[in-house]
């Protein structure tokens, strides 16, 4: 039998690390991991603590496609806590993890072959969700000094039908201010441009409080997880906030593709709006870690970055060192036992030349991790 063309995507490099890290942990060597997006820290205790409670109460099944009433209500307060927002829980939609949410979210506003805009550096998946719904991912080369966001003349030289904007941003960190978003959110409308906001680090930032696509319109996708914030990557379960008038559609095709989020990780997150405290303190350990590897990173001659304002990614240019950084970052993780993710994976025109440092570990293994490249740049 032959393949189809969607079938094509690129592999995530960034999991093809995570295996090789494996394999060498398999074979008995001490591997810190830098490579991947996963918080060190596991679900809030008082989560897993109920959902022990519920899971022998509680007959498993199926919920109703949407998501359980009471965890749509409980995220639209989270609206509510953290932007001043009243948001009609009816417009929340609990996905399979962000990823079921981007799924959605393509299928309901785009036909085949429309071009969709993406910042380039992004989310590598972004482009390959896109390919196999026989979609036309757009790259945006993005700059640092526009904080690696698309900026509004992006949008009309591009001839998109959709524009993907994530602040805080995977690999850079980077966050895009009110009126910055505000901007890109006029553009697209006056462009008759479909605007998803991806909004999944929005908890963890370190000197301002990130934006909300919806402080500024109902007329757009926002797409967020329980994976990050709420250290709860393996649960997959995620939400969307649509327009009134998109919440049908999105349900018939969620009833479709996905029947329901699972049963037991939304009880785990309905409990997980309330660990304040403990999620609080998560975000203190990365803001330690940031502060470790800002300090200590030009020290090995990684100078040329531009500090995170959120999630818990550091993006540098390795372009002094190296011209092929997949190469670079497999002999770091062969001689010093230390896993990154190469920019390859980002950004397919620079990314040769680029990294990325995950410091959403804890605070041991990011000083290891520094002592260890040490070793390796010969410092």
């Amino acid at each position: 039998m032959k393949n189809s063309k969607r079938s094509k995507v690129d592999s995530f490099i960034v999991m093809d690390v995570m295996e090789s890290a494996r394999k060498a942990e398999s074979k008995g060597q001490h591997i810190i991991h830098m490579e991947i997006g996963q918080p060190g820290t596991p679900a809030p205790k008082i989560a897993k603590e109920y959902l022990s409670k519920q899971i022998h109460s509680n007959n498993l099944g199926y919920t109703v496609s949407l998501g359980l009433p009471e965890l749509r209500k409980k995220i639209s307060k989270l609206y509510g806590e953290w932007y001043n927002l009243d948001l009609n829980p009816e417009r929340v939609v609990v996905t399979n993890g962000s990823s079921g949410a981007f799924i959605l979210s393509f299928t309901s506003l785009f036909d085949s072959g429309e071009r969709v805009g993406i910042g380039s550096p992004g989310y590598p998946s972004y482009r390959q969700i896109l390919k196999s719904l026989d979609l036309v991912p757009v790259d945006i080369q993005t700059e640092m000094q526009n904080s690696f966001q698309p900026i509004p003349p992006d949008i009309e030289k591009n001839n998109i039908k959709g524009l993907l904007v994530a602040s805080p941003a995977n690999p850079t960190g980077s966050m895009l201010d009110k009126q910055s978003l505000k901007n890109l959110i006029t553009a697209a409308k006056e462009n008759n441009v479909s605007f998803i906001s991806d909004e999944i680090y929005h908890g963890i930032e370190y000197e301002k409080k990130a934006t909300t696509a919806l402080e500024i319109t109902d007329d757009c996708y926002v797409i967020n997880s329980f994976s990050k914030y709420f250290s709860m990557t393996g649960w997959r379960v995620g939400w969307m906030v649509v327009p009134e008038s998109h919440v049908r559609q999105v349900e018939r095709l969620s009833q479709n593709l996905f029947i329901c989020p699972p049963h037991a990780s939304q009880i785990t997150a309905l409990a997980a709006l309330d660990a304040n405290e403990e999620l609080e303190q998560n975000v203190n350990i990365y803001k330690k870690n940031r502060e470790i590897l800002i300090n200590e990173l030009p020290n090995m001659g990684f100078k040329n970055f531009s500090p995170p304002d959120g999630a818990f990614y550091i993006y540098v240019d390795v372009s002094k060192f190296t011209n092929d950084s997949l190469q670079f970052t497999k002999e770091i993780l062969e001689k010093v036992g230390v896993a990154i993710t190469p920019g390859l994976d980002f950004d397919q025109r620079r990314g040769n030349t680029t990294i990325r440092f995950s410091y959403a570990r804890s605070t041991e293994d990011i000083i290891e991790g520094t002592k260890r490249l040490k070793k390796f740049m010969n410092i």
